[in-house]
């Protein structure tokens, strides 16, 4: 009992077991000052220039190369579809939807542990928020 114990406060301190949960990206941006939209929309690109751009700007763009990297070696039907659909991708929030099948895909054609080491690279795309304490809510 001690032992494990023991072993459970080095593993906290290490960070070893310790989940971060990985977010889908918000639909809507959260509430802003008026401010700030207002900045945001003095410092938009013109039309023209937004309409040279990529859809979805160069983030959605780097988000979507690094979806097909990670599908690159893959030479099956199913792996060709799903690049398919990342391009077609039209939001991050499209994308996180997608991880479960990279990770499919990948771990088919490889290993669970490679499906993992790329599902990690993506989700550097993505929000995270640190896993609950673990205490439950006291009753009053």
């Amino acid at each position: 009992m001690l032992n494990a114990l023991l072993l459970q406060m080095r593993r906290l301190r290490a960070g070893v077991g310790t989940r971060v949960e990985v977010c889908p990206p918000a639909v809507l941006s959260p509430v802003e000052p008026v401010w700030s939209r207002l900045m945001r929309w003095v410092a938009a690109p013109a039309p023209w220039q937004a309409a040279m751009s990529p859809p979805g700007g160069r983030r959605l763009q780097r988000t979507k190369a690094d979806f097909v990297a990670a599908l690159n070696d893959i030479g099956t039907p199913a792996a060709r579809q799903l690049s398919d659909r990342v391009h077609t991708a039209r939001s991050p929030r499209e994308l996180w939807h997608l991880r479960s099948a990279v990770f499919q895909l990948v771990s088919l054609a490889h290993s669970q542990r490679e499906a993992q080491l790329r599902l990690e690279a993506l989700n550097r795309h993505f929000p995270t928020r640190a896993p609950r304490s673990g205490f439950g809510a006291l009753d009053a």
